[in-house]
């Protein structure tokens, strides 16, 4: 049987980020996405310009038959769009961990686009301070474990594209406790929609069976190699190429 995802995300019409990252990212891991829209946007590959939360009992209403007809395996959570959403999210992750108490959540804790552009309604930090306590596994990046604080989840993997250096460090985290580091290579571009790609596939990852390290080494893999291979639709941000051409 597949492993299926239970994403929450916002739609971004542009399909680089947000729930069309997502389904591609854990797809392309061989798991099956079943994507809940938090939010609907309007974006290009580099600025958010509109974005307005679903209704709070819309999410309940998406989720509810999901749960009901499939075996859910892990759940990713992007954007919640405002707190009403974040305590719905809520709920359904305490249904799901009634059935499965050790289900995997993986936790992108996105504050603001790329360019500093809100995603959402209210306070952003406020929103996923109230899903930290689900999360299994928190991805921020510098400025976002910044402004969450250090204490805000057990584990993370902090990632590191927003420092300088020929390479990007990224550190698994368990509290203080660094338990190992990635060194990458500097890619010489901005991608839209990396966060989302790397939190996906590390979702697919945990829901195929994956142990944390294991499954934080693939995703890592996967998306530096989605990077690598990154596309231009239009001037600025590349867009990940989520699925990869063959290696000759």
């Amino acid at each position: 049987m597949t492993a299926c995802v239970l994403v929450f995300a916002g739609l971004d019409p542009g399909a680089g980020a947000g729930l069309a990252a997502d389904i591609l990212a854990i797809a392309a891991q061989g798991a099956h996405p079943l994507p809940v829209a938090t939010a609907l946007t309007s974006q290009d590959n580099n600025r958010v310009f509109d974005a307005q939360p679903v209704a709070a009992s819309l999410v309940e209403r998406q989720a509810a038959p999901l749960l009901d007809a499939f075996e859910i395996a892990a759940v990713k959570l992007g954007i919640p769009g405002n707190a009403a959403n974040a305590a719905a999210i809520a709920g359904i992750v305490g249904k799901l961990r009634a059935r499965r108490p050790a289900l995997p959540v993986v936790l992108d804790p996105v504050l603001a686009s790329g360019h500093g552009d809100a995603l959402g309604q209210g306070d952003a930090a406020e929103a996923l301070r109230a899903l930290m306590p689900l999360a299994t596994i928190v991805l921020p990046n510098l400025p976002e474990r910044d402004a969450l604080g250090p204490d805000a989840c057990a584990q993370m993997l902090v990632t590191g594209g927003h420092a300088v250096g020929d390479l990007v460090v990224n550190r698994w985290l368990q509290g203080d406790a660094e338990l190992r580091s990635w060194h990458w290579p500097r890619l010489p571009h901005g991608y839209h929609g990396s966060g989302c790609t790397l939190a996906a596939a590390l979702a697919a990852r945990l829901a195929l069976g994956d142990d944390m390290e294991a499954a934080l080494d693939a995703a890592q893999t996967y998306t530096h190699h989605t990077l690598a291979q990154s596309y231009a639709l239009a001037p600025g941000q590349r867009i990940p190429r989520r699925l990869l051409k063959p290696h000759h």
